[in-house]
C-alpha cells in the first residue's frame, strides 16, 4: 500500500509517499481501505517530534480516518467487511490502509460522505468532550470560542449553539468571522482589529462569558481568561499560535473560575466506554439535523505538501482533509 511516511523528525514538506506493508488486524482490531484522512495541527506537532507523546520515526502520522473495513481480526463482533466506518487512530490514518480498535471505529452516518467523516472525529469529539464532560456547558450560558474558523474551532461553535448556547466566534479576519457565522455564532470579534477583552465586556454587559473554548493560545487567552463571568471556566485545547501562554493565576482566584486542560486523545483511551457513549450522541446530532456541517477542503494524497502548509498558515477554513484514489 501507499503511505506518507516521517522518516525523521523535521518539516512535512520531508514527509514521503512510499509502499508501505499492508496492516494485519490484531485481537479486537479491523482493517479499513481508507478513502480519507482528516490533517490536525497536532499532526505538524507530531511531525516536528514536539507532540506530547512522541512516535519513533519512521511511522505514518494521521489520527483520524474514514474508509470501508476489509478485514477483521479475532474477537470483532459488531463491525463486518464492507462496512463504512470513521476510525478514531492513534496514527497510522495517512495511507491506503489502516488499523483500528473495533471500540475506536464508529459507523458513518448515511448523510456524510468519506471526507466529511474523515474531517469530524478529532474535531467534533475533542470539542463534544470538552464542551460537556470538561465544561459541563448548560443551555443558556455564553461561550466564547477562539480560532472559531480552524477545524476545532468551528466545531465548538457549531456544537454550542446545538447545546443551547450563546456563542461568541472570535478570529482574525472577516472571511473567518463569517465561516464561524455558518456555523451558528451569535456574535463575532475581529481580534486583530479590537481588544478582545473589550469586545467580551461589551457582549456580556460587562458579566463575562460563562465558558472560554481556547484551541490558539499566545497573548490571546490571557484576554480571555480576564473576560470570564464568575466561576467561569477556561478550556486549554491546543497551542495553534504556538505559543503556550503563562495565565495568571490570580485571576482565577478573583473569578474563582476552572481552568480545565482537554486531552482528547487520552481521555478516549481512559474512558472508552464514556466515548462510545459521546458518539452516538454525536451521531444522534447529525441525525436530527442540528450541526451546521461544513464541506472539509480537500488535496489528494499527492498535494500533502500543500494540505499541510495551508494547515500551518492557518488558511484552511474548517478541516482539511488528504483524499486516496479509490
Amino acid at each position: 500500500m501507499r503511505a506518507l511516511v516521517c522518516r525523521e523528525y523535521g518539516s512535512f514538506e520531508n514527509l514521503t509517499i512510499e509502499e508501505w506493508d499492508d496492516p494485519v488486524p490484531g485481537e479486537g482490531e479491523v482493517v479499513f481501505d481508507v478513502h480519507a484522512a482528516g490533517l490536525n495541527f497536532a499532526d505538524i506537532l507530531g511531525i516536528a517530534g514536539q507532540y506530547q507523546v512522541k512516535e519513533p520515526p519512521p511511522f505514518i502520522a494521521g489520527n483520524e480516518a474514514a474508509g470501508v473495513v476489509s478485514a477483521v481480526g479475532p474477537g470483532v463482533s459488531r463491525l463486518k467487511a464492507g462496512d463504512r466506518i470513521i476510525g478514531a487512530l492513534r496514527g497510522g490514518a495517512f495511507a491506503e490502509k489502516s488499523v483500528v480498535s473495533e471500540a475506536a471505529a464508529f459507523p458513518l452516518p448515511d448523510a456524510m460522505d468519506f471526507a466529511q467523516g474523515a474531517a469530524f472525529t478529532v474535531a467534533y469529539g475533542t470539542s463534544y468532550h470538552a464542551l460537556k464532560d470538561s465544561a459541563q456547558l448548560q443551555e443558556g450560558e455564553t461561550v466564547l470560542v477562539l480560532g472559531a474558523a480552524g477545524g476545532v474551532g468551528y466545531a465548538a461553535v457549531d456544537l454550542a449553539k446545538a447545546m443551547g448556547a450563546r456563542v461568541i466566534a472570535a478570529a482574525s479576519n472577516a472571511d473567518k468571522l463569517e465561516f464561524a457565522r455558518q456555523g451558528g455564532a451569535d456574535e463575532v470579534i475581529d481580534y486583530s482589529t479590537t481588544s478582545l477583552r473589550d469586545a467580551i465586556k461589551s457582549l456580556t454587559n460587562g458579566k463575562g462569558v460563562d465558558v472560554v473554548y481556547d484551541p490558539v493560545g499566545g497573548d490571546l487567552a490571557g484576554e480571555a481568561l480576564r473576560g470570564l463571568a464568575w466561576h467561569g471556566r477556561f478550556l486549554v485545547i491546543g497551542f495553534a499560535s504556538g505559543d503556550i501562554p503563562q495565565l495568571p493565576a490570580n485571576i482565577a482566584l478573583l473569578k474563582e473560575a476552572a481552568i480545565i486542560g482537554v486531552w482528547y486523545g487520552t481521555w478516549c483511551a481512559k474512558h472508552p466506554r464514556q466515548m462510545l457513549e459521546n458518539a452516538a450522541e454525536l451521531s444522534a446530532l447529525i441525525g436530527s439535523g442540528k450541526l451546521r456541517l461544513a464541506e472539509p477542503q480537500v488535496f489528494a494524497l499527492e498535494d500533502f505538501v500543500e494540505a499541510f502548509r495551508s494547515l500551518a498558515e492557518r488558511r484552511v477554513l474548517g478541516k482539511a482533509v488528504l483524499t486516496f484514489n479509490r
